[in-house]
């Protein structure tokens, strides 16, 4: 089943899960479904798709979701796991702040017989039971062999090139972005990287390539490595009045990111999104699965998806499943 026809098919199983939770809650009884508990980071498009994945997996599977967010917040993130610890869940999910720092709350939880699944980014441990992630080198190759076919059709295979990163934000999964794009343009020697610098917030990526346009004139192609650099650079582009000079490559998907796609402009050229729809509900498919001592695949690793403005039906197709989710 597809990402789109969970959704679909989730809509209606949605009301009906949430319909049956007000009436038990009315009556008073107690749910007595073994308990996933989710924490995610982030509020945002992507973390959103992850949710509905997570609540269509829980519905099927006939168990309760616990949602929370630690906001990016190791503090947090710790605390929560300890509270769910406390409460006896039966499974933990979660998509973990740090490589290492994480490390230890979770083992407790492990300890305490909780199965733990990771989502979105590692731990430097074995115990988790499973962890879905995205291929994040395959991310920046598959950006990066949309930006080849653009500079060999329309640049007559010679550019300059500006990164736009996040490392210092995630170094785990942004030198993996990085280095996937490396790897296509180190194939091209009429292709030079001039300049590398981190901005992954859309206005502090808009300033900083504002900046670098003026710094390195010569720039016509700006590569950005989330989604908050994809959108800052565009902005840029546009603000800049070079639409039709610097082309923008991008990595992960939104509204608004499909938008400009759409536009007629030509600055972003593609785009490289992720599945958060199906990490999320392979994610608690894993936990389930755990949790009742069946086999797990330990590694899942999903590709991205390719966005150009050259397949736009298939742009307007996933933009209007992002808008259906956000209602």
């Amino acid at each position: 089943m597809t990402a789109f026809e969970g959704l679909k098919r989730f809509g209606g199983m949605g009301l009906l899960v949430a319909a049956l939770g007000l009436a038990l809650a009315g009556c008073g009884e107690k749910d007595t479904r073994p308990q996933v508990a989710a924490i995610l980071f982030q509020e945002d498009e992507f973390f959103r798709l992850v949710e509905k994945g997570m609540e269509e997996a829980a519905a099927e599977a006939d168990v309760r979701l616990l949602l929370s967010n630690s906001s990016n917040s190791l503090e947090r993130e710790i605390s929560l796991v300890d509270t769910y610890v406390t409460r006896g869940v039966d499974a933990i999910a979660v998509a973990p702040l740090s490589v290492d720092a994480s490390v230890p709350a979770l083992k407790r939880a492990h300890e305490a017989g909780i199965a733990v699944v990771t989502f979105d980014s590692l731990l430097n441990a074995d115990f988790p039971k499973a962890s879905v992630t995205s291929d994040q080198v395959s991310l920046g190759r598959t950006t990066g062999e949309a930006a080849r076919r653009y500079i060999e059709e329309e640049l007559g295979g010679k550019a300059k090139i500006a990164l736009i990163e996040y490392i210092s934000l995630a170094p785990e999964t942004g030198l993996l972005r990085v280095q996937g794009f490396k790897e296509v343009m180190e194939q091209m020697p009429g292709v030079e990287i001039v300049t590398e610098q981190d901005a992954w917030l859309a206005p502090q990526a808009t300033d900083v390539v504002t900046s670098l346009l003026t710094a390195y004139p010569d720039v016509n192609v700006v590569w950005a490595a989330n989604e908050g650099g994809t959108v800052g650079a565009v902005m840029a582009v546009r603000g800049a009045g070079k639409a039709g000079q610097v082309a923008v490559f991008g990595t992960d998907m939104s509204v608004q990111i499909a938008d400009f796609l759409l536009a007629d402009d030509g600055v972003l050229q593609a785009t490289t999104g992720q599945k958060p729809f199906d990490i999320g509900k392979q994610t608690l498919e894993s936990a389930v699965r755990a949790m009742r001592g069946e086999e797990v695949e330990k590694e899942v690793s999903l590709p991205g998806i390719l966005f150009t403005r050259d397949d736009p039906d298939h742009v307007r197709e996933y933009r209007g499943f992002l808008e259906e989710i956000s209602r």
